[in-house]
């Protein structure tokens, strides 16, 4: 019986220890090791799974963490994390007090680069690589791994772009799998799909083109292979590029077969694959799910509408739209600069465009937003998926910037529905012509409404612009709260003994406020709180303080909502409780006022 070599590997260099012929051995035990451990606790499972091979000869052959090692889109690096004096723990993966699912400096001296967006590889290895240089470290080896499409994106061709015209010692890797979470889309892909099959000669080949020392493509999950031409390449000076080929959710067949599903499954059985089902009967909608459907249908009756998404047509629920209506919905790609001026394009050409993309990933097109829409106040319709505190992904992935980056731009309207009739209703207005931009968001997860789809769906309403709704009277204190946290708010209210004395306000609209009815109550209520999924400074709470300064009301503002920090990983429960926006914690609160 083979001993076990994994449980014998804290790092590094216990793995150098081993002789190659061990190597498939250790591929096989850490397979194992993450599935059996994913399949419990959940995380993202099939982009580790394809690099196991290469994760471990990148350790083998390079002396990390002196040679330096960069992960792209950080879900690829579970092997990498456990083998990194990260092993024992890895089961607190992605729970709140535990270590992160992405690479994280703090975290670990292995993981130079924080890495939960994408695209970001090559530059941040160039710049190492370039530092490394300047301080006359000239043996110390810089290695950039970029996968999972996001070789797609700008970012990483800036990247190429610049290293090609250097002598930094730098070598790129491209895991080449021709999926991100859903498969990879655009020309890129079918030009390397073309160079796996051998149809694209080797002096037509764009990274040569770009002064790299290419090679490949090769097998990623051969060991002997990747070690001999890792050391070739190794000992070659200037900017290289290997291109391997390997398979997303390696070792697991459903993984293998049902790669979108198996990016991040939930909770299976390790032994079979079978992903263990929850049933959605009697349970209410994903908000994701109320856009799809919503934009589904109002594309049905309406020509003009297109969808955009930035790589996430399954996540976003623009899946929908895209099998049906295939020629008006678009995945563009990782690339969300691009997806924003896209957008902003076909709208001056009369589109209705809705471009659907994830909170934290629109940060990444700041200057999209203001220079080509904003600027030109054109009437884009953002649908901001997965706004607020995400859960388990962590501080790269929480959307809670958005209402503070956003309210700062001209002409831009932020919208913040209070459930799933708002937000089809917003959906709706939207595509009946507005002056200006608008950006509509709405969380990760379920709705409140169990029965949306069968009473609701399709029953629109259109929407005023600015305005808010009272819903519920009080006597001392008002509780302004937007968007779907406002659903804390009217739990807290019911538990608490002298409800009578608190009132309840859903300011859906963030920009532009409803003044008129902010005057009536600064002039009723002693005590304002607001209360938002976002961060503190620059959002909601201090939008109503500035109407309070602004026309001179003196009255008490308590703002609530994220702090001026970064909020790590943890269940959402649990990171709106340590923001003290659970409902208890707005119970003590209401309680004392």
């Amino acid at each position: 019986m083979k001993s076990n070599l994994l449980s014998n590997i804290f790092n590094p260099a216990d793995l150098r220890e081993l002789n190659e012929a061990q190597l498939p051995q250790v591929a096989q035990e850490l397979r194992q090791f993450i599935i059996d451990i994913v399949s419990v606790k959940e995380g993202h499972l099939g982009a580790s799974l394809g690099v196991i091979e290469l994760t471990i000869a990148l350790h083998y052959v390079f002396n990390t963490p002196e040679d330096l090692l960069v992960w792209d889109v950080g879900h690829q690096a579970y092997g990498h994390k456990i083998l990194t004096e990260r092993r024992e723990n890895f089961h607190t993966n992605r729970q709140i007090g535990g270590i992160s699912g992405f690479p994280k400096r703090s975290e670990s001296i292995y993981d130079t680069f924080g890495v939960g967006h994408s695209s970001t590889s090559i530059s941040a290895a160039l710049g190492m690589a370039i530092a490394s240089k300047l301080k006359g470290e000239t043996s110390k080896q810089h290695i950039a791994v970029i996968g999972d499409a996001s070789i797609a994106s700008g970012m990483a061709f800036e990247g190429l772009n610049h290293a090609g015209v250097t002598d930094a010692n730098i070598l790129v890797i491209l895991n080449d799998n021709a999926i991100g979470i859903d498969p990879s889309v655009g020309a890129l892909k079918k030009y390397l799909t073309a160079v796996k099959n051998g149809k694209n000669p080797k002096q037509n080949n764009i990274i040569k083109s770009l002064n790299f020392d290419y090679s490949g493509p090769i097998d990623g999950h051969d060991i002997p292979t990747l070690i001999k031409e890792l050391n070739r390449l190794k000992k070659i000076k200037g900017p290289k590029f290997l291109h391997i080929v390997t398979t997303k959710g390696k070792g697991l067949q459903q993984a293998e077969e049902n790669q979108v599903v198996y990016h991040a499954p939930g909770k299976f059985d390790a032994s079979t694959g079978e992903i263990h089902l929850k049933s959605d009967e009697n349970l209410p909608p994903k908000y994701q799910d109320v856009f799809g459907l919503t934009i589904l249908d109002l594309a049905k009756k309406n020509e003009k509408i297109i969808g955009i998404t930035p790589a996430m047509p399954s996540g976003s629920s623009l899946k929908f739209m895209m099998d049906e209506i295939p020629e008006r919905a678009f995945d563009v790609g990782i690339a969300e600069q691009h997806a924003v001026t896209l957008a902003a394009g076909m709208a001056t050409q009369g589109m209705l465009v809705y471009c659907n993309i994830y909170s934290t990933f629109l940060q990444r097109a700041y200057d999209q937003v203001v220079h080509d829409v904003a600027l030109q106040n054109l009437p884009v319709i953002f649908c901001l998926d997965r706004a607020g505190l995400v859960g388990e992904d962590g501080a790269t992935h929480h959307g809670v910037f958005d209402i503070a980056y956003l309210r700062a731009i001209p002409n831009m309207i932020i919208y913040a529905p209070l459930n799933e009739i708002a937000l089809q209703n917003i959906l709706y207005t939207a595509q009946l012509g507005l002056d200006h931009p608008i950006a509509i968001r709405y969380p990760r997860g379920r709705g409140v409404l169990p029965n949306w789809l069968a009473e609701h769906f399709g029953n629109y309403e259109t929407v005023k612009i600015g305005q808010s709704k009272c819903l519920k009277k009080g006597t001392q204190t008002a509780v302004l709260s937007t968007g779907t946290i406002g659903k804390n708010v009217t739990q807290a209210i019911a538990e608490l003994a002298n409800r009578d004395a608190v009132g309840h306000y859903d300011f859906p609209f963030i920009k532009p406020l409803d003044t008129h009815t902010l005057k009536e109550i600064f002039s009723d209520y002693k005590h304002i709180i607001t209360i938002e999924d976002g961060v503190i400074n620059g959002g909601f709470g201090s939008a109503v303080l500035e109407f309070a300064a602004v026309n001179n009301f003196t009255n008490k503002v308590t703002i609530l909502g994220v702090p001026d920090t970064f909020i790590e990983h943890g269940t959402v429960a649990q990171l709106q409780q340590l923001c003290k926006i659970d409902v208890k914690s707005l119970v003590n609160l209401f309680s004392n006022h």
